[in-house]
């Protein structure tokens, strides 16, 4: 099955289009940091899980109009999401000389995966709303805690 017989492309630009961008507004915090997982790392993320997200729902439907012995669970595509982005996410958590460094990249790598779930499945607005606490969290949030340090 086609998926433009399912997911119009202007519709499917859209979702793939505000993936790409709120991981980058995500990612670019990380950037200005200079940290390891950055503009580049978030947006693909986000990319990546869009399209995961949006391949699922195709498999769906190509599954839902057919065989009726056939079942797609689209939480699976979740599922395995999670848990391949929670292993990037690792990988970025460096510990060395007694300390950890790298666990807010991972948890927004984690995050932009979200992001790219919610675009991938079309909650355009969820998604913009999870990019939008999310750079409260690593903006705001990191410039309070800066501030209390240099006190």
């Amino acid at each position: 099955m086609d998926i433009e017989s399912e997911i119009p492309i202007l519709q499917l630009g859209i979702r793939l289009g505000a993936a790409v961008l709120l991981g980058l507004l995500l990612g670019l915090e990380r950037e200005l940091r200079g940290k390891a997982a950055g503009l580049r790392t978030h947006m693909l993320v986000s990319l990546g899980a869009a399209s995961f997200m949006v391949i699922g729902m195709e498999v769906l439907f190509a599954t839902a109009t057919g065989d009726p012995s056939t079942r797609i669970d689209p939480t699976r595509v979740i599922q395995g999401v999670i848990g391949g982005i929670g292993f990037l996410g690792a990988g970025s958590i460096i510990r060395g000389n007694g300390s950890i460094e790298g666990i807010t990249t991972g948890a927004g790598i984690w995050t932009a995966g979200s992001i790219g779930l919610a675009c991938g499945f079309g909650s355009l607005i969820l998604a913009a709303m999870i990019t939008g606490f999310a750079l409260v969290i690593v903006v705001l949030l990191g410039f309070l805690e800066r501030k209390a340090v240099h006190e």
